[in-house]
């Protein structure tokens, strides 16, 4: 007997929360499986784990009922902050699951006083790209050879200072 169609989803039944010392596995997983293809896997359990813990570094994710659907990593500088990780699982993406953290990740930012994030993307992964610069993010350099010594990367920015978003009251 076949399933019935699911139906389509709604953003808004899928809340963002800090991430737990029980989603490190699952996180870890989805990295290998989505980020780091063709690399070789450094984001292990024992790394985000120690990113989960670590008080420097805000780890979030997305689920679905239990399922996690999407995360980000983020280290948090004096004025700069890092984004290390984001992912969504294929079949969520395009459904603003991935602005949805990233603008989280700013608020925070913003609130802890940071001035600029910065991220490395695959040079190739032209859809990556097009998100962040969607986002307000800049290409600021090319850098060969970033990934293993094998694959350039795209150094992106956004200055908080001078993009910030307005609020409506």
């Amino acid at each position: 007997m076949s399933q019935p169609p699911e139906q389509p989803m709604s953003t808004r039944d899928i809340p963002v929360r800090l991430a737990r010392a029980d989603d490190a596995q699952e996180i870890a997983l989805m990295a290998r499986d989505l980020i780091e293809t063709g690399l070789g896997w450094s984001w292990t359990r024992a790394r985000v784990s120690k990113s989960i813990a670590n008080r420097d570094t805000l780890s979030i994710v997305m689920c679905r009922g239990t399922r996690l659907v999407g995360f980000a990593v983020m280290f948090f500088g004096d004025e700069h902050a890092h984004l290390n990780l984001l992912a969504v699982r294929p079949e969520f993406q395009r459904l603003g699951l991935g602005t949805r953290m990233i603008r989280w990740l700013e608020e925070s930012a913003h609130a802890a006083g940071i001035r600029a994030i910065h991220l490395e993307v695959r040079a190739r992964n032209q859809q990556a790209r097009r998100f962040y610069r969607r986002l307000g993010f800049l290409e600021m350099a090319l850098l060969p050879k970033y990934y293993r010594g094998v694959e350039a990367a795209v150094w992106m920015a956004r200055d908080l200072q001078t993009t910030s978003r307005k609020r409506v009251a």
